[in-house]
């Protein structure tokens, strides 16, 4: 198997253009082409899960969080270890990080299972612009070669479906200069004519194909062709989850499934005002919310849409303040502990998409903090 068979995988899983675009995800060190027949996931690569690796003769790590992240002037052993070990033992690193948090059955997903969210919508839906409309006024008899010319080049597929197309009727005019050869009347007069507006979407990177399939096939001797930017709102897809509890539970309960999910016997959880004397038992929630990794502002989204509890990575104090005084309870699970049950889950994606590839979670990975 080839590292990009585990690329394709893992795009299918969390297509890249659900990244933010200050994002840095895909195969960040290795080689398309070299082969693969184990792979160690993780939330950070690190030095101590590279040389894990090196020793399972592992010849590739699917992490989270990114190993590069600005841009590099060099790679050593001092200034980008992890990077320089893993490319020094022929190790790739393929990352998903905001795209998988986006993604549906990413990390906030996971969180959203462990509460039993229903209804689940994203706190903040991911919008990007990775789709153009092209449209062009052709005559009626040119209808058929100029959509052909466009279909092949890459315009007209919208999911599962092909050559598609909108096509509405309407008057041209124009007037053309000395020395040019309209289709339709003469030059150096006023003329008007039957045409048909023609419209299909395409993707970005074949936007300048098809512009060019279009002029080729177009009759006129000047095409009038307009391409728009299109933004779309993939569904399920985006940062943070709310939803509805299947039943009315107590921050009692949901904190001790929560506990169980991320295997700590500890949380840091900033009760409702009102709620700090500790009588979580008679506090029922029926709607919920939760954001993997830094939970920031999006909390208020969450206030919006009725949700009394959020789980998230890490939040300040401030945030926590103000959305305890709004009467939600905050539970802070660390960082990588609210993204490490989707990475876990990923393992088993993974092995069921790729049945002859090996794979398994690291052994090595350590949070940085620990509850004493």
């Amino acid at each position: 198997m080839k590292v990009a068979d585990i690329v394709r995988a893992m795009e299918a899983v969390a297509p890249v253009e659900l990244a933010e675009e200050w994002d840095n995800v895909g195969l960040l060190a290795g080689d398309l082409e070299g082969t693969v027949r184990r792979v160690i996931v993780c939330t950070d690569a690190t030095e101590a899960v590279v040389a894990e690796a090196v020793a399972a003769k592992a010849q590739m790590i699917v992490a989270h969080h990114p190993v590069i992240f600005r841009s590099i002037q060099r790679v050593t052993a001092c200034e980008t270890p992890v990077v320089y070990e893993a490319v020094r033992r022929g190790v790739s690193v393929y990352v998903a990080h905001t795209n998988f948090d986006a993604a549906v059955g990413g990390t906030n997903d996971a969180l959203a299972d462990v509460l039993q969210l229903t209804d689940r919508r994203p706190l903040e839906p991911v919008c990007h612009g990775v789709r153009r409309k092209v449209v062009v006024f052709v005559p009626p008899d040119a209808l058929s070669r100029v959509a052909a010319a466009a279909f092949a080049a890459g315009a007209g597929r919208i999911g599962r479906y092909r050559d598609c197309a909108f096509f509405g009727h309407g008057i041209g005019s124009f007037y053309g200069d000395e020395g040019t050869r309209p289709v339709v009347g003469d030059a150096e007069r006023n003329e008007v004519t039957e045409e048909l507006r023609l419209e299909m979407v395409c993707p970005r990177s074949r936007a300048a194909a098809v512009v060019g399939a279009i002029r080729d096939a177009h009759p006129y001797e000047e095409s009038a062709i307009d391409t728009y930017a299109l933004e779309d709102f993939p569904p399920g897809c985006g940062a943070g989850r709310i939803g509805k509890l299947k039943r009315p539970e107590t921050v009692e309960a949901l904190i001790r499934r929560l506990k169980k999910a991320v295997r700590l016997d500890k949380l840091l959880v900033a009760p409702a005002l009102g709620d700090r004397e500790g009588d979580r038992k008679g506090m029922l929630v029926t709607t919920a919310a939760c954001f993997s990794g830094s939970g920031g502002p999006a909390f208020r989204k969450a206030l919006t849409g009725g949700a009394t509890l959020y789980v998230t990575g890490e939040m300040n104090h401030h945030h926590a303040l103000e959305a305890t005084a709004a009467g939600m309870t905050v539970v802070s699970l660390g960082h990588g502990n609210s993204e490490r049950p989707a990475m876990k889950s990923l393992v088993r994606r993974l092995a069921k998409q790729l049945p002859k590839l090996k794979v398994s979670f690291s052994q090595r990975e350590q949070d940085p903090f620990s509850v004493l």
